[in-house]
């Protein structure tokens, strides 16, 4: 098994943590560790899920679970889980944690009077 983080280059995920592992067993194997319940359950409890069913499925390649902190203050994320053969008989898992939480999107956001000096001026 290789559990050395993947340098990743897509934009859409530069704010995500991305591991990339490489796998001895199949990824029909694979598949049925991260879809089916009670076996996910083994190393991904449904504590740490906030709904138990995946946000997305892609038979046999990508799922996606909703995850929520146990903690203050409780924040969203996203966890998919990307399955792809490795060309000798192993799997390639990629594991993306990303960051979903509205509160933070509505933080990012400018304020209303963040504009022109004369604006500022008026307020």
């Amino acid at each position: 098994m290789n559990d050395t983080p993947a340098q990743d280059t897509q934009d859409e995920q530069a704010d995500a943590l991305v591991l990339e592992y490489t796998l001895d067993a199949p990824p029909s194997q694979v598949w049925r560790a991260v879809s089916i319940p009670a076996l996910r359950e083994q190393w991904l409890p449904d504590a740490v899920v906030s709904d138990p069913d995946p946000v997305s499925v892609t038979h046999e390649e990508e799922i996606r679970y909703r995850m929520r902190d146990d903690a203050p203050p409780f924040l969203e994320s996203l966890v998919t889980f990307q399955i792809e053969p490795d060309g000798e008989g192993g799997t390639r898992l990629r594991i993306i944690h990303e960051l979903a939480d509205a509160r933070l999107e509505r933080r990012q956001r400018p304020a209303a009077n963040d504009g022109e000096t004369w604006l500022m001026m008026a307020a």
